[in-house]
């Protein structure tokens, strides 16, 4: 029973915030703040505008009444004028408190004892909001028998003439006033501004918007045309786009030229590997078609025979097939796990001994002392078996007498070969090489041999007789499968793979190589091969005596879960 799918995808596109609403949402922040920061100023504004207005006023008033205060009696006498009050009194109700104050500090007059401008409530001296008098007038807010008051104060003298002692004498003139007028005046200014506020900020809204659009429209533009493209097209887009999307078509057109590459390589590896499979099944048919002909027992034995040849090809085939798909499919590469080599190497030659010793093949095995049983590495068994497997197969059926599989570490960059260009960066690796004494490969065809089904195969038919092209044809048999699936396994172990001439062959192996090379008119041909992967060490898993373990009673150490590699 199928399950339903995972609604996992469409949570975590709904989680997703859109570029769109990132964009509105770091433009509209900031500008929601610089409004509320303009709401603030143009309320402060109003206020000091409103004050400044009544200011005027109050100052008017305490002059008016300034101008009325005269000595009679023996002291100050005032004469309040009703104008100098109505002035301040607005439609908004205002009260307006005044008092006449000696040089002493005594109320002389007034319709309340108001208190200095000058002072706070505890007697300190405050900072005045001079209008020009130089000191004599200021103004400041207070909050008098419960109620906020703006309060003015006038500190003049009288005027006169002679020498009497009176004239020039001190007086404080104080009058004060509710804030109805003030507040109101204050609301009728802010209003005003609130409504260019308001009109600005909508037409600052409009703008971003529209900006937004016009600037995410090339993405829009590009998601269309990803959209609408034929799922099977893997052309490149060429549509124009802003600069800083440019770079994002490049890649998209990157990936899609990689795509390209990867698509021709499988349908090429798909019709190499359905010819290369045709092949022997029409020999298999045809066996069987020119068997069914004959009526001699010994022509059936010998079509058999050729038969179990071909389906023994097959196979071979087929299996070389499956290993290489395995290896080009990342979703089922296992872990890599400590392996020691020397063990591996051994293993691996054991297998193979007794088919290379039927082909006539002599199979060999060389391990320095030094390293026998210490060689770690990080890999997957059956991939570097496969790897040696094909490494010695493809020995085999390419004419080769004597085949070598050693394991060494590569020496210093002083110490190494001359040809190994890059020794430095492989110096310390385990090296584990297979080398023959066949015809070898050509220098500037060793790249072309790891490509799949490419053979180094060049039979000159107008200069061979059939039994040296069949001859010849029987030593270059094979898919050209085996270099490129340990191409395949060497990259997935982070190894690198060289392909070299043969150094460790005798003078007798040399001499039968040469002169095959001039009977077959070729003086530049190369004479053995030596295939090497280059792997990374690392340190030996720790081990754990165990007594009741077999192989702690053979004294074999036993491999713990853990690894130090």
């Amino acid at each position: 029973m199928n399950s339903a799918p995972s609604p996992r995808p469409q949570t975590a596109a709904k989680r997703s915030i859109s570029l769109y609403r990132r964009l509105l949402s770091w433009l509209l922040l900031p500008l929601l703040a610089l409004g509320t920061l303009l709401l603030v100023q143009a309320f402060l504004s109003a206020r000091e505008a409103a004050d400044r207005a009544y200011d005027r006023l109050l100052e008017a008033s305490l002059v008016t009444i300034a101008e009325q205060v005269k000595w009679q009696d023996g002291q100050l006498w005032l004469d309040l004028p009703p104008a100098a009050l109505e002035m301040l009194a607005t439609d908004a109700q205002e009260r307006v408190f005044y008092s006449l104050v000696d040089a002493d500090g005594e109320q002389v007059t007034g319709n309340t004892h108001l208190p200095d401008a000058n002072r706070a409530a505890d007697g300190r001296l405050t900072p005045q909001e001079s209008l020009g008098r130089s000191g004599e007038l200021s103004f400041r807010d207070i909050a008098w028998q419960g109620q906020a008051l703006r309060l003015g104060s006038l500190d003049t003298r009288l005027g006169g003439w002679g020498d009497d002692p009176r004239h020039g004498q001190r007086y404080s003139i104080r009058v004060a006033h509710t804030r109805e007028g003030r507040d109101t005046l204050t609301r009728e200014l802010f209003s005003g501004s609130l409504v260019r506020l308001a009109g600005m900020a909508t037409l600052a809204l409009l703008v971003v918007l529209i900006g937004i659009r016009l600037a995410l429209s090339p993405l829009t533009r590009l998601r269309r045309a990803i959209r609408e493209r034929d799922s099977r097209s893997l052309a490149p887009l060429n549509l124009p786009l802003p600069r800083e999307l440019e770079e994002l078509k490049h890649t998209i057109n990157d990936l899609l030229a990689r795509m390209r590459r990867v698509r021709a390589n499988q349908e090429r590896f798909i019709g190499d590997a359905s010819h290369q499979l045709r092949t022997p099944l029409a020999g298999l048919s045809a066996h069987a078609e020119l068997a069914l002909r004959q009526q001699d027992p010994s022509a059936w034995h010998a079509a058999l025979g050729q038969m179990q040849a071909t389906a023994s090809h097959t196979a071979h085939l087929a299996n070389q097939l499956l290993s290489l798909t395995r290896l080009n499919n990342p979703e089922v590469q296992p872990p890599r796990v400590p392996l020691e080599l020397s063990a591996l190497a051994r293993a691996t030659v054991s297998r193979l001994f007794l088919r290379c010793d039927r082909a006539g093949v002599d199979l060999g095995l060389e391990i320095a002392p030094d390293i026998d049983g210490a060689a770690w590495t990080l890999g997957i068994e059956w991939q570097l078996e496969e790897a040696l497997a094909n490494l010695i197969d493809n020995a085999c059926k390419h004419g080769a007498r004597t085949v070598t599989l050693t394991l060494s570490r590569m020496a210093a960059p002083s110490d190494a070969l001359p040809a190994q260009a890059d020794s430095a960066t492989l110096a310390g690796r385990w090296r584990l090489s297979v080398e023959d004494d066949g015809p070898g490969i050509d220098a500037e065809r060793r790249l072309l041999v790891l490509r799949p089904f490419h053979r180094n195969t060049q039979p000159d038919s107008h200069a061979q007789t059939p039994a040296q092209q069949h001859d010849e044809l029987k030593h270059h048999e094979g898919a050209g499968l085996g270099l490129a699936i340990v191409d395949g396994i060497a990259r997935h172990h982070d190894a690198r793979l060289t392909l070299s001439d043969s150094t460790a062959r005798s003078v007798t192996q040399a001499a039968d190589s040469a002169s095959r090379a001039n009977e077959a008119n070729e003086p530049g041909a190369s004479c053995g091969l030596c295939v090497s992967l280059h792997l990374a060490p690392c340190a030996a898993p720790e081990v754990r005596m165990d007594g009741d373990d077999e192989s702690a009673q053979a004294g074999k150490p036993a491999r713990t879960g853990g690894t130090a590699c």
